[in-house]
């Protein structure tokens, strides 16, 4: 029998305690940046792991903003969103060596969207061979990192990036 391994899981099980407002809005204090999985808080928008990711390195792009519709956004912050986004895709796959991505963002409830007042984008990195029968069959992912192992990767590379310029 194989054993899917996924202790981060036990946090959420065990704990009857939620966040308190929204999980895009990153706030002032950068002291929770690590338990709440934020990697990069920038003036116009934020990129955090996604807690239940379909893959490893699953990010998420939101406005710093608090807003839900892609109208709401000004021309700055849409601009900032896509370089935001592409400043992603250059740090997973330097530190991740990706295959290839899905990048996507719903809009809406029916479009698949678990929070519906914050707009997010989701950058899922893919392997060749990252999807199997579990998936299919038994509504199950194997995720094959720990999540707070592939933080810290993230973490430095959006450091370095940062660090050589990468920040505008």
């Amino acid at each position: 029998m194989e054993v899917l391994w996924a202790p981060w899981r036990m946090e959420y099980i065990v704990s009857n305690k939620r966040e308190e407002g929204c999980i895009f809005c990153p706030g002032e204090d950068r002291s929770r940046d690590e338990h709440r999985l934020i990697l990069h808080v920038g003036e116009r928008s934020m990129v955090m792991m996604n807690r239940y990711p379909y893959n490893n390195g699953h990010l998420l792009v939101a406005p710093v903003r608090h807003i839900g519709a892609l109208e709401q956004l000004s021309d700055e912050e849409m601009l900032d969103l896509i370089v935001t986004v592409r400043r992603c895709v250059d740090v997973l796959r330097r530190v991740m060596g990706p295959e290839g991505f899905n990048v996507g963002l719903n809009l809406g409830r029916v479009a698949g969207a678990g929070v519906e007042d914050h707009l997010h984008f989701h950058i899922v990195p893919r392997w060749g061979g990252d999807t199997n029968y579990m998936t299919v069959l038994g509504e199950v992912r194997v995720i094959p990192e720990h999540l707070r192992q592939t933080y810290k990767k993230l973490l430095q590379g959006f450091r370095e990036r940062i660090d050589r310029g990468g920040e505008q």
